[in-house]
């Protein structure tokens, strides 16, 4: 959801929240729909980005997850499509990074545009083909899609580019990082030269500046920061960070949730394997926690996120890939149980809370060597983070008679009593009624809170040192935590398959990035063979990466994976008439594609 409704005087009225909206110029239907949702007045995106878009104008525009940006391209989309729809093909195709996000833009689209009779078609793998193939051949007005699947429809002949008057990149830097670049790049390649070219991004990196000077023309450029907090005012996003040892952080995330009490939460993990594991460690400590990822079928995630939103699940469990573009209206918490290895993916995932200028929480658990991640996120994000000490015993027992005393000021004040008069009415005969009441509080805070905190352990408290200044040629990040030196520093991790299994380096990037914490800008050169590949990867994270590729599947097919037998750094490899495919970096953040001859 693009927007939300904010606290308004009295005297407010929707002909007001209307007339907000009515002074960018759009038509009343898309007013009226604004109006029935509750929306009140443009954020300062879709103020700055609604005018050009629909003056026709390229736009390339950097805003953080939740600040609006869906209804500033989803509302010129529909404004400008034309009266006249009798043919079939698309006017508009919106790409974005995951299945997830493909759906939630597709519902915005749907919800704007009820009164033009919008025809939109979210596409993405793991739903049957064959319904979007008999949606597409009806007609559709709007194509939300993942560039995989577009790229799919497109070779089919099934999506058809012809009359596309505008494409739209949603969270371009997100799609960089996954492996989609070469699709992108073939899906632009197919679409009219004369079309509107939207991108949004996150982060800005030289790579998504790169693909703007190349497929954008004369862009309005935007750039909308998250509104920082006045002074004397609490941000909307609180942001800390506990020291703890990775033995503890099992316990150590329990006793924060205990303290915190979220509503709903996300933890990030770094593979499927963790957040299997992970949720089962929640799971018996009371928690109602789900598991999400990307060993997940479709119809289980959609049932995952349904108990989420339903409130039958409070704790979400999740690897980056899965809770791409995910928005719950009533999550509160994203928990870092790892230091995300680039502050764009901290970025990120801080952004599932705060949308719309609601409040909410970011917590990171650091092991001591990641110390100096959490100074480099600080430094790049311009953001402050608080480190906390782990909450003791004692303080969580306190919190826990805190959330007691509250449940019952709320029976108090709400519930209906009468019926219990008569059991405190005969117990006050033969005990005081101060006794009488406070045995009815030990029976509610040991019935809401099973357990006491008298059978928690104490976390050990870690001390850090300060930081130091990095040595040269760092860039900042702690080796062994997942930094990537600036020259050196990387090895070659081998997987058994290769061209000839139909491998491209954005089938190995996007399965790195899924089933590990390691960013595409963390990746090296990708050097694929007929019968097996090789990638290059920070000595920090080589056995992560080895292991989350050994638990996963590359183009449906398990490989054997392990770091390069020929040495670290890349070294020359003997083998007759094999060709390897290699991907670099071209001077202005591009991606470039190179064959070379092996000897």
């Amino acid at each position: 959801m693009s927007s939300a409704p904010t606290p308004t005087d009295p005297a407010h009225s929707a002909d007001d929240d209307a007339a907000a909206f009515a002074d960018l110029g759009l038509r009343t239907e898309l007013l009226k729909a604004l109006s029935v949702l509750g929306y009140e007045e443009p954020t300062p995106i879709q103020r700055e980005a609604i005018p050009p878009l629909l003056a026709g104008r390229d736009l390339l525009g950097q805003a953080a997850t939740g600040t609006g940006k869906t209804a500033a391209f989803a509302l010129p989309l529909l404004q400008r499509m034309p009266d006249d729809r009798s043919g079939g093909d698309p006017v508009s195709l919106v790409l974005v990074p995951t299945r997830e996000l493909a759906v939630q833009v597709s519902e915005a689209f749907h919800r704007y545009g009820k009164d033009l009779g919008a025809r939109v078609l979210p596409i993405y793998g793991g739903q049957p083909i064959g319904r979007q193939l008999r949606a597409l051949d009806g007609g559709v007005d709007v194509v939300v899609a993942t560039p995989g699947r577009a790229l799919d429809h497109i070779a089919r002949g099934t999506l058809r580019l012809g009359a596309l008057a505008t494409v739209v990149l949603d969270e371009a830097d997100e799609m960089l990082d996954m492996g989609f670049a070469e699709d992108i790049e073939a899906i632009l390649e197919h679409a009219p030269a004369g079309r509107q070219t939207v991108l949004f991004s996150a982060t800005m990196p030289a790579r998504i500046d790169g693909l703007a000077r190349k497929h954008l023309t004369d862009p309005e450029r935007i750039q909308i920061e998250r509104e920082r907090p006045v002074a004397g005012e609490a941000p909307r996003v609180r942001q800390s960070a506990y020291i703890v040892a990775r033995a503890h952080k099992p316990a150590a995330l329990g006793r924060v949730l205990d303290v915190e009490s979220p509503t709903a939460a996300i933890v990030f993990c770094r593979s499927r394997e963790e957040v299997d594991r992970l949720t089962e460690t929640m799971n018996g400590r009371g928690y109602r926690a789900e598991a999400l990822h990307g060993g997940m079928s479709q119809e289980q995630r959609d049932r995952v996120m349904g108990r989420l939103r339903a409130g039958t699940a409070d704790l979400l469990v999740a690897t980056d890939v899965a809770a791409r573009g995910l928005d719950v209206e009533q999550l509160t918490h994203v928990v870092n149980y790892d230091v995300p290895s680039a502050p764009e993916s901290y970025v990120h995932r801080i952004g599932r809370v705060g949308r719309a200028g609601r409040e909410g929480v970011a917590i990171t658990l650091a092991e001591p060597r990641e110390h100096r991640m959490l100074k480099t996120i600080e430094r790049v994000t311009g953001q402050r983070i608080t480190v906390d000490k782990i909450p003791t015993v004692a303080d969580l027992r306190t919190r826990r008679l805190e959330l007691t005393q509250a449940a019952l000021r709320e029976s108090l004040l709400e519930d209906d009593l009468d019926p219990f008069r008569a059991i405190v009415e005969s117990l006050t005969d033969e005990f005081d009624l101060v006794e009488v009441a406070l045995a009815a509080v030990r029976l509610a805070h040991e019935a809401t809170l099973p357990g006491t905190a008298d059978e928690e352990e104490e976390i050990p408290q870690v001390a850090v040192r300060p930081a130091r200044e990095p040595r040269p040629g760092y860039d900042g990040r702690d080796r062994r935590g997942g930094g990537r030196p600036r020259s050196g520093g990387t090895t070659q991790v081998f997987i058994g398959l290769g061209r000839r299994a139909g491998v491209r380096p954005q089938d190995l990037v996007g399965a790195i990035t899924g089933e590990t914490g390691v960013s595409g800008r963390d990746i090296g050169s990708i050097e694929i063979a007929d019968r097996f590949s090789l990638v290059e990867v920070p000595y920090g994270v080589a056995d992560e990466v080895i292991q989350g590729l050994r638990g996963s599947t590359i183009k449906g097919r398990k490989a054997t994976v392990r770091r390069d037998r020929d040495g670290d750094g890349g070294g020359e490899r003997r083998f007759d008439g094999d060709r390897r495919e290699r991907r670099g970096r071209d001077g202005d953040g591009g991606e470039r594609r190179e064959r070379r001859d092996r000897w």
